[in-house]
């Protein structure tokens, strides 16, 4: 019995020791181990590099492309077309005070605003006004105009590129009253000799460029009440503009502003050349007479102080979403005040361009001025 004792008492410190032992390795390996939680969590690093991979947003290239950017896409109907028209309607160059007034109250302020709230945020049209939630629907509504102005600027297109089309001839189907579309009461020299007419057939003699544009381009019905057929060539032409649109910006800034530098500078060749052409034509002198002589009683009426304020927002783009997407893709720290000290003053000069233009057009009166996208030589 004595020696089973001692064995006992023999072998009772090795296993004890065997304990503890193998304890000391399973706290070592617990030690080694980490939470799988913590696995799972990053770092602080990491979270700021996920961040900022999230925030990143492309940039110009250059600084002058946001300028460029810009510069193109005031040129559009609101100036090349619109701005000439209200000069004409609201007192020739009377019209220019209440403009310049609301260039400098409405214009440059809102501008800058949109802008400066894109780059500090670097977002587009919706989300740059988060800065604020209570202006959120400023955002919303925004791209509810960009779509309206979209649908109809695009009709607009069309009807260009169907004129564009129709103008690969020897003689233009405008100029002649030869085709399917005229009818007996048009006349090709209607502008030339209407003074020698009679009233009665004054009233009675079309020009072919309006029955080309409501009887062939438009195709317009005899009564609202005929809805008339599907016009192909004009459906396709749409479809056309939106995929030129589409080809534009699908790959994002880097063709986007490449495609800018066209958009912004060939107008320019085109409104230098229409120049010349308009101040040839006749009646430019008494277009000129008709602006350097303004009608200052237009003044008093509020009309003339609305259509300036209301040709400010399709001048500068102001309310629909743009400007602060554009402003977006600057730099934090890009002096903003700086790209509008350039783009002021050539957005004026397209404007006094086209109002040159307009000199030659003020003689020739169609029924309604903006009746016909081709004026009458």
């Amino acid at each position: 019995m004595t020696g089973k004792a001692d064995s006992l008492n023999d072998t009772q410190p090795s296993l004890q020791n065997d304990w503890q032992s193998s304890s000391g390795l399973i706290a070592d390996n617990a030690s080694q181990k980490t939470d799988p939680s913590e696995e799972n969590t990053p770092t602080s690093d990491d979270s700021k590099k996920e961040e900022s991979n999230l925030t990143k947003r492309e940039q110009w290239n250059k600084k002058i492309d946001f300028l460029i950017a810009c510069t193109g896409y005031s040129i559009g109907l609101g100036n090349v077309w619109r701005f000439p028209y209200l000069c004409y309607k609201n007192g020739g160059g009377a019209f220019l005070l209440p403009y310049f007034i609301s260039v400098f109250v409405v214009g440059i302020p809102m501008f800058l605003l949109e802008v400066s709230v894109g780059q500090l945020m670097s977002r587009g049209g919706i989300e740059a006004w988060n800065i604020c939630p209570l202006l959120k629907g400023i955002g919303y509504s925004s791209i509810i105009i960009a779509f309206l102005i979209n649908m109809y600027y695009n009709i607009v297109m069309a009807w260009t590129l169907f004129y564009l089309f129709a103008s690969f001839t020897v003689t233009l189907p405008w100029s002649t009253c030869g085709g399917v579309w005229n009818t007996p009461n048009c006349d090709e020299n209607i502008t030339n000799t209407m003074k020698n007419y009679t009233s009665n057939y004054s009233t009675r003699a079309t020009d072919p460029v309006i029955e080309y544009w409501e009887r062939r381009v438009l195709g317009l019905s005899e009564s609202i009440d005929d809805l008339g057929s599907l016009r192909w060539d004009l459906s396709l032409c749409l479809l056309l503009a939106w995929l030129i649109i589409f080809l534009c910006i699908f790959r994002g800034l880097k063709a986007t502003s490449q495609v800018t530098y066209f958009t912004a500078l060939s107008p320019y060749v085109l409104l230098i050349i229409l120049f010349g052409r308009a101040v040839s034509l006749p009646g430019a002198t008494t277009g000129l007479a008709y602006f350097i002589s303004p009608n200052w009683t237009q003044l008093t009426s509020y009309m003339v102080w609305s259509d300036a304020g209301t040709q400010i927002f399709f001048s500068y783009a102001i309310s629909i979403g743009s400007l602060p997407a554009l402003g977006s893709f600057n730099d934090f720290h890009h002096n903003s005040f700086r790209s509008w000290w350039h783009y002021v003053p050539k957005l004026q000069r397209l404007l006094f361009v086209r109002l040159r233009q307009h000199i030659g057009q003020h003689a020739v009166r169609l029924r309604h001025f903006c009746d016909s996208w081709v004026y009458v030589p």
